[in-house]
């Protein structure tokens, strides 16, 4: 085995968000012979002392990082997010964020197999990813999406709930092969992602374009959030993108999504506010918004766009909204009646998407995808990849 470079071992922790202290805790490290676990660690971080298997198989595991990373002559580039739309132009980078930063490569290290499979099936160019200009206006770039989606808006509205709205516009896109993906975490609710941090990643590919949604955010978002992206796909840019509006491009594509599920017409349905009471303006913007499935954020931004509420009365029912929503999170929706959820796998199944899970399915049957690449792209272990692709009623996945 080749030395290990030290310098990957303080890379690997710094961009982990790990302190010396909790590296050393977490890692296992102990006192020896006098010797801190902090003081130890130190060693290995100057080179002082060769790592052992052990050991570095426990920094993979930490640090969230495969094992052979840490054979590199020299850390890794920062991973290609793209560009972050959440921050002004010109600003500094945000702060680190570990579990971010992993949940982007592991979106890039899927979308790269996806885009490979597609190549071997001689997948034409998608002619619409970059097709379109912000000099082209919102209502022009909105209409060319809802055409080649082919996206009824009354059809989404006389879906049943958030889900089902949600899961008819997802076969939309999928259908022109975008990938629509729910992910907003590492593969636990332990390394849950806020959507205060992210609410989505659009990868611009002509052959493999990637929509990925943060399903921490409220349901009633997610549709917002689909076509907030596709709009990206639609200018042809990669980058991930938050709540914000205070940058022009995400005012853009915000406008995009905004035409595309609530044309400015149909807030003339709404009272005019004046010196409306805030429950009752609350009370008018809920039953509004859940009888065409968006969100009551949605709509106030909308209401605020228009003119017709300022920013005080929208900052104030954001807040409204967040906690609303953070006091709904203290409840379990997926529950059933004996308290247990649905199968892990079903609902991995829902957040990859059937686009993924169909393209696994077909490449796997085909002989160009291996059980042990499926496993990297499904996210599961590859004894239970077929399981997994073939489900079969009341036969539990994972057996």
């Amino acid at each position: 085995m080749p030395a290990v470079n030290p310098k990957i071992l303080t890379w690997a922790r710094e961009t982990a968000g790990l302190s010396m202290e909790a590296a050393a805790k977490a890692i296992k490290l102990s006192a020896v012979r006098g010797s801190a676990a902090v003081t130890r660690l130190a060693a290995l971080e100057r080179g002082e002392v060769e790592p052992t298997q052990i050991q570095l198989a426990r920094m993979a595991k930490e640090y969230r990082r495969p094992l052979i990373t840490f054979y590199l002559e020299e850390p890794p580039p920062r991973g290609d997010r793209g560009e972050d739309f959440r921050k002004a132009s010109g600003a500094s980078l945000l702060d680190v964020d570990p579990q971010l930063d992993a949940l982007i490569r592991n979106v890039r290290a899927r979308h790269d197999l996806v885009k490979s499979l597609l190549e071997d099936e001689e997948m034409e160019p998608l002619t619409f990813v970059g097709s379109c200009q912000m000099a082209d206006g919102a209502d022009e770039v909105a209409q060319k999406i809802k055409t080649t989606i082919c996206f009824d808006l009354p059809t989404f509205r006389e879906k049943k709930n958030f889900g089902d709205a949600f899961g008819y516009l997802r076969e939309c896109l999928e259908r022109q092969n975008i990938f629509v993906l729910l992910l907003g975490n590492l593969g636990s609710y332990h390394s849950n992602i806020s959507s205060q941090a992210f609410r989505g990643y659009a990868i611009s590919d002509s052959i493999a374009p990637f929509i990925v949604i943060n399903d921490n955010d409220t349901r009633a978002a997610w549709s917002f959030t689909a076509f907030h992206e596709a709009a990206h796909l639609w200018l042809g840019q990669t980058g991930i993108s938050g709540s914000s509006h205070e940058r022009i491009i995400e005012r853009f594509c915000n406008d995009v999504a905004g035409r595309l599920l609530l044309p400015i017409s149909d807030l003339e349905e709404l009272p005019s506010f004046g010196l409306s009471a805030f429950d009752d303006v609350l009370a008018n913007i809920s039953e509004f918004a859940s009888a065409r499935k968006i969100s009551r954020r949605m709509v106030a931004y909308q209401l605020l766009r228009a003119n017709l509420i300022n920013s005080t009365l929208y900052k104030r029912l954001g807040d409204r909204f967040y906690s609303d929503w953070q006091r709904s999170k203290e409840r379990s929706p997926n529950k059933t009646k004996d308290g247990r959820g649905p199968h892990p796998y079903v609902l991995l199944r829902h957040r990859l998407g059937p686009a993924i899970v169909g393209l696994a399915k077909r490449s796997l049957d085909g002989g160009q995808l291996s059980p042990t690449k499926a496993s990297h792209l499904l996210g599961v272990k590859p004894v239970s990849v077929h399981s997994f692709l073939h489900p079969q009623p009341g036969v539990r996945a994972d057996r």
